[in-house]
């Protein structure tokens, strides 16, 4: 029985990659020593897994800021825009792939960077291929190949990892009309063609492509997509081992096309999806191994070998054990790296520490369950079996798991309890006469950059160097200057900048009953940007407010508005790794309660702008279209719970980012915030258009720059977009504000660009 890994996170235990990555991009360091840092994190990704017995160790799953742009790097699918930078190329190509993630502004070139989105339902960020109607495609990285050689010198067997041609031209948009993008197959598959032959001409054996939009709603077009290319996939390369991966949900309708398909595995993710196994195998023919995916790639808890046991057996019942490998569910990018390294017990207590597995203890899972699924091994790994089962079994009696008064308010939620008192219309002309404000008001999303004098103030309080006086007193002096500048530079809503906090979920999670926290449980978000989720263990609570005394310090240094700024429910759930031993829709509630509290509390204390971020809640759509519409329900009722105990006079405002609205357009308006801010700048506006369509009845804050790029982009460039904004929103509704938070940010071209920003705002005024 094979053990194989899907994917190991490439940030390091310690994040090197963004170290590494950063130092580069501000000249810090030079190319060369990028690049060894780079060998370096592979090296140890591939001798860790090799030390904890994998069979298959993945190779090419490594990448400097995403594995979809590597791709098009590979593939060759490189637009217009950066052929300038392609033809004075430094040889290695990543001047060029950092301007494609990060847009360029150097040497006479000022170059956008493309569109970034969601990887399906995680929090993970890709870069969103491009392509035109005429689009040509060759091999342009060798990547794959070299990384390859590198696994081969260090005596790994290495198994290259592909996202297949399918699904990564299903990830892509056509940047022209008149096309559809599965047409370029036929242009596509040679040069995957030629990058299998290549590796299996360098000694690779399996080569893993992963096809995921298998477990999502196909349309006829992509099933024969499918047929055909896995057709000519195996007619080229019959002495290759594919292992066709999905993930993130069941194979459902495709399960007869999935088994069907000319390759030697099919892994399926049982941890999302564990009762598409008995269809599969009333399916498989008597060529087709399968891959089992029982650890969860996507969350920390522990594995519960008993069931996945129970799983493993019924496939070796039905195939034998030579036709079964062992596997987490999908790639552990998504979780952290070590449990091991942490030693706090404050910030994540012992016994919740028995809970959890982190990546390198999962591939300590998967290797166990191989052994105990074989009688031969059995006796070998039957002590883990036991210390399995006391832990579960010490989580599901916990008493800090379980709060009886959590539990009885949730259950006496009320209909009105989701309801504002007054429809919009009625509110909105209420809260223009108390805030008085202009036409296309200027705003931003809430945070200002976390310089690295205020990352010190914090570590050091954290250290005790500090008393928790002079931290304060480091605090508002940082959200005072940050206050005079916005009445500088003519913002009309101002924010406080959030210098108190460390990420917009985990300063929620510390202050709330039932989250735990980790000291190095970092996980990769987009490029550098990675992320410490928090970790749910039990239900939530809020026992004192959270933000009041920062909103409300902020709000006395000026006559102008400032906005009070929370997280809202599915964002918190979605960017925690959550309890898996109750709903979604439970813990979400839970959270959406105290979120309410805060609320009511802000309003109190004079602060009549309140912004509850949701980026997530496209994020969190389950990917079967059936499924949509329970998850949109109790999503809505939840944020309309956050927002509902405010006066009509209070301004409710939300905010999304990198999410496409046309098929969830109804659920958004039903939010009934009073404004939402949305990511829009990258993709040129083209996610205004439902709103449009739809005749959004509130307001709306239509990003205008992209703050994911250091680039500052021109009163020009922001202007054009506003016109088009204009041309198809009610002047009355409309704002102007940048596509997301600037904590990533420099101040230097923060300023730039916040200037650039009012000003466009300013000749709007004037035109209209």
């Amino acid at each position: 029985m094979l053990t194989h890994n899907l994917g190991y996170p490439r940030i390091g235990n310690h994040r090197e990659l963004k170290r590494a990555c950063e130092s580069y991009w501000s000249s810090q360091s030079s190319l060369d020593e990028l690049l060894e840092a780079g060998r370096t994190m592979r090296r140890n990704s591939w001798l860790l897994q090799r030390e904890a017995g994998i069979d298959l160790i993945p190779c090419n799953d490594f990448s400097f800021y995403d594995h979809v742009l590597d791709l098009s790097l590979m593939v060759g699918a490189i637009s217009a825009r950066y052929r300038a930078l392609l033809e004075k190329s430094d040889g290695s190509g990543l001047d060029l792939y950092f301007a494609m993630a990060r847009g360029y502004q150097k040497n006479g070139l000022d170059l956008i960077a493309m569109e970034m989105t969601k990887w399906f339902d995680t929090n993970y960020h890709y870069l969103v291929p491009e392509f035109t109607k005429n689009q040509a495609f060759s091999l342009t990285s060798r990547k794959v190949l070299d990384e390859f050689k590198e696994a081969k010198a260090l005596g790994i067997n290495a198994k290259p990892v592909l996202i297949g041609p399918v699904s990564y031209l299903l990830l892509g948009k056509e940047k022209e009309p008149g096309f559809n993008r599965l047409d370029l197959l036929d242009r596509l598959l040679p040069v995957y063609l030629q990058v299998l032959g290549e590796l299996e001409g360098i000694g690779a054996q399996y080569i893993q492509i992963d096809e995921p939009f298998l477990a999502l709603d196909l349309k006829d077009e992509a099933k024969r997509a499918y047929e055909s290319v896995y057709a000519e996939i195996a007619k080229a390369c019959p002495g290759l081992t594919i292992i066709l991966a999905t993930y993130f949900a069941g194979l459902d309708d495709n399960a007869r096309l999935a088994a069907s398909l000319p390759v030697r595995f099919l892994h399926l993710d049982l941890v999302r999806a564990p009762a598409q196994l008995e269809t599969v195998l009333s399916l498989i023919p008597s060529e087709l191994s399968l891959s089992l995916g029982v650890v969860d790639g996507r969350n920390v808890w522990k594995n519960d070998f008993a069931r996945s046991l129970a799983l493993i057996g019924k496939a070796v019942e039905r195939l034998g054990s030579e036709r079964v490998a062992v596997a987490p569910s999908c790639s552990l990018l998504h979780v952290p790296c070590d449990l091991a390294l942490e030693k706090d017990d404050m910030a994540l207590p012992r016994e919740i520490r028995h809970w959890l597995a982190f990546a390198r203890q999962k591939l300590d899972e998967v290797v166990t369950l191989g052994g105990l699924a074989q009688p031969e091994t059995h006796k070998r790994y039957a002590n883990s079996l036991k210390e399995n089962i006391l832990d579960a079994e010490s989580r599901r009696q916990s008493a800090l798991v379980h709060r009886s008064g959590v539990k009885q308010r949730l259950a006496s939620i009320r209909p009105a309890d989701l309801n504002r008192q007054s429809p919009f219309g009625v509110r909105q002309e209420k809260q223009h006469a108390v805030l008085n404000l202009p036409l296309f008001p200027t705003t931003t999303i809430g945070s200002f950059p976390q310089t690295d004098e205020v990352r010190k103030f914090r570590l050091r309080f954290r250290k005790s160097e500090l008393t928790e006086e002079q931290y304060e007193a480091a605090i508002r002096g940082e959200t005072e200057q940050a206050i005079r500048w916005q009445e500088e530079v003519g913002l009309d809503v101002l924010v406080h900048g959030e210098f108190e906090r460390n990420d917009m979920v985990e300063y929620f999670g510390e202050l709330l009953d039932g989250f735990a926290f980790t000291a190095n449980g970092w996980v990769q978000s987009y490029g550098s940007r990675c992320v410490k989720p928090p970790i749910i263990y039990g239900d939530v609570e809020r026992q004192a407010p959270m933000t009041v005394k920062w909103s409300q310090y902020a709000q006395s240094l000026t006559s102008k508005p400032v906005k009070g700024m929370l997280t809202g429910p599915v964002t918190i759930l979605q960017w925690s790794f959550v309890r898996d031993d109750q709903p979604r829709s439970i813990t979400t509630k839970q959270i959406a309660l105290a979120i309410r509290d805060e609320v009511c509390d802000l309003e109190k204390a004079g602060i009549r702008i309140i912004q509850i971020d949701e980026p997530a809640i496209r994020e969190g759509l389950p990917l079967r279209k059936a499924e949509w519409r329970d998850y949109l329900r109790w999503a809505v009722d939840a944020f309309r719970l956050t927002s509902s105990g405010v006066t009509d006079e209070t301004q409710i405002h939300t905010h999304m980012c990198y999410s496409e609205f046309n098929d969830i357009i109804e659920s958004v308006a039903e939010m009934d915030a009073d404004v939402i801010t949305i990511e829009t700048s990258r993709s040129q506006m083209e996610l205004l258009d439902v709103f449009a369509s739809f005749r959004y009845p509130n307001e709306i804050g239509p990003g205008v720059y992209d703050i994911h790029s250091p680039r500052v982009p021109t009163e020009k460039e922001m202007s054009a977009l506003l016109n088009r904004a204009r041309a198809v929103l009610s002047a009355r509704n409309l704002w102007v504000n940048p596509d997301c938070g600037l904590k990533t940010r420099k101040w230097p071209e923060t300023r730039a660009a916040l200037a650039n920003m009012v000003a466009a705002a300013k000749a709007l005024r004037e035109q209209t």
